[in-house]
This record gives C-alpha cells, structure tokens and sequence, in this order.
C-alpha cells in the first residue's frame, strides 16, 4: 500500500498562474485597469500577494500577460503560408473578426484599450510587447506574397495593415456594424485591391 501521492509544486504553480491571469482580465473587465490593484487580483484568484510578485514586478506586468494569454499570443507568431495570399488573409481575419465578436475577449480587451490610449507608459509597453511583434509577424507574410507577386512590391506594408485592419477596429470601438465572416472577407478583398501584385514600381 502506498502513502498519499505528493502535490505536484509545478501543476500548483501553473494553476495558480491561470487563477491569477484570470483575476487580472475579469478585473480590468469590471472595474477598469485605474481601479484594479495587485491586491484585488491575489484576493480574487485565492492567493497571496507575494505570490504575483513573485512572478511580475508590477501591476502592469500582470494584466499585460493576461491579454498576451488571453490572445494566445504569448507563443511563436506565425500567420499561415499557402501560397495564397486572399485565402491566408481570409483565415486570419475571419479568425480576428471571431474573436473580437466575442463578450468574453471583447469586454476586457474594451477596457484595456481605453487605458491605452489615456496612459503613454502604457502605450509604449503594448507596442513593444504586443504590437510590435504581432505586426513583424503579419509583415512577414507580406513580404512572401510580395516575393511570389501577389502583393504590389512597393507596397508600404504598414499602410497595407492599416487599410486590412482600422476598419476592423473602427467598427468593433464605436459597433457601427456588424463582426461577420463577410466583413472579414471583404476587408481583404478592398486591400488587395487597394494593393494588386505585380507592380514594380
């Protein structure tokens, strides 16, 4: 007869992480990121306060790895190649377009973008950690489909993005419409046109 099995410290810990990560989100959702504090995340996920600071410095750092979490984009970024850029970018955004439709990403996401924009510490973090790395990600892809001739090759691809993207959010901020797989593909479809590969300059 063995003895009780002995908790495993590791699974406690990333227990404990998701607990806390998911405090953070729900918290920024109900109260806005000025009134959250480490203190009200550590009570809502049932831990002590020294055990979020044992793992981030700050406040900031917390809710930052929650929405990386939330997101999934704490891993390796990578958008999908085929070979077809209109139905890679279809995947992608139909995909976006899901996501923001979606309360549970969307509240919380929500209010962490009105902090952004008020606060520009915060700012700065969101496009070094966040921002930046998403958006060399989707530049990749463009430059594979610039390389094959399905994307102008003089194409300013930050501006690419942002005629496939501000609408997006333009509509999810101010809900002037609705969050469809037919918007996502049109969106897509004005920005190839907008771009139209074998162009060389």
């Amino acid at each position: 007869m063995t003895g009780p099995r002995k908790p495993n410290p590791a699974l406690r810990s990333e227990r404990s992480r998701e607990a806390i990560l998911g405090a953070a989100r729900d918290l920024v959702s109900e109260l806005g990121y000025a009134k959250v504090s480490v203190e009200a995340i550590a009570a809502r996920a049932g831990v002590g306060k020294q055990t979020i600071y044992r793992w981030w410095p700050s406040k900031g750092a917390v809710i930052f790895d929650a929405f990386l979490a939330l997101s999934e984009q704490g891993e390796v970024i990578a958008l999908p190649d085929t070979g077809d850029l209109e139905a890679d970018l279809r995947t992608v955004m139909r995909a976006t377009v899901a996501e923001f439709a979606d309360p549970a990403f969307a509240a919380p996401i929500r209010a962490f973008n009105l902090e952004i924009i008020a606060d520009p510490a915060l700012t700065a973090q969101y496009r070094e950690r966040l921002a930046a790395p998403v958006d060399e990600a989707k530049k990749e892809r463009l430059r594979s489909a610039q390389r094959a001739g399905q994307l102008a090759a003089d194409a300013d691809l930050d501006l690419v993005l942002e005629v496939l993207y501000a609408p997006l959010y333009q509509r999810w901020l101010l809900g002037t419409g609705p969050l469809t797989p037919e918007y996502a593909d049109a969106l897509v479809e004005i920005t190839l046109r907008a771009f139209p590969g074998g162009r060389t300059g």
